[in-house]
């Protein structure tokens, strides 16, 4: 590969692509619990929780291969197995098939932890004056605090 030369340095671009890395674990394991849940909800909320978390994974598709594009705009390799997944994540897996309520209350949980590790990596970029991916870390902030709400407006 060439040398990259887009005005940030070596150490900057690895360093945000490493949390990047870990932003783009949370994310896929955030749409694969989405679509599970979608396919295995059941209860007098089915169609509505069946066609939210639809919604949900299918905006999630297209987020990990936008971070994902961007870990290999700055030179890294982005992980792609389940294996580095789980090592990377910080989303907790679920076991079995949790009530409606209780997938309401995990996925909540869940957007909120893809927050906590976006502030991370937002602050990261910031500081390497990475505006490309920091601009994508805030669209990613605004859309899971927003589908943190909604989720926990539910079980209110």
């Amino acid at each position: 590969m060439q040398n990259i030369d887009i005005g940030i340095s070596e150490q900057d671009r690895q360093e945000v692509a490493e949390m990047l890395k870990h932003l783009l674990a949370d994310s896929y394991t955030l749409y694969l619990q989405t679509h599970n849940f979608h396919w295995n909800v059941t209860g007098p909320q089915f169609r509505e929780l069946h066609l939210m978390f639809e919604e949900q994974y299918t905006e999630l598709a297209v987020a990990v291969d936008e971070i994902a594009e961007r870990i290999r705009t700055l030179g890294a390799h982005a992980p792609g197995t389940y294996r580095e997944f789980s090592m990377l994540t910080s989303v907790a897996e679920e076991e079995g098939v949790p009530t409606a309520n209780d997938m309401v209350r995990i996925l909540a949980q869940a957007q909120e932890q893809v927050v906590k590790t976006a502030r991370g990596v937002l602050a990261r970029a910031q500081a390497a004056d990475d505006e490309s991916s920091a601009a994508l870390i805030s669209d990613r902030l605004r859309i899971h605090e927003k589908t943190a709400w909604m989720l926990r407006s539910m079980t209110a």
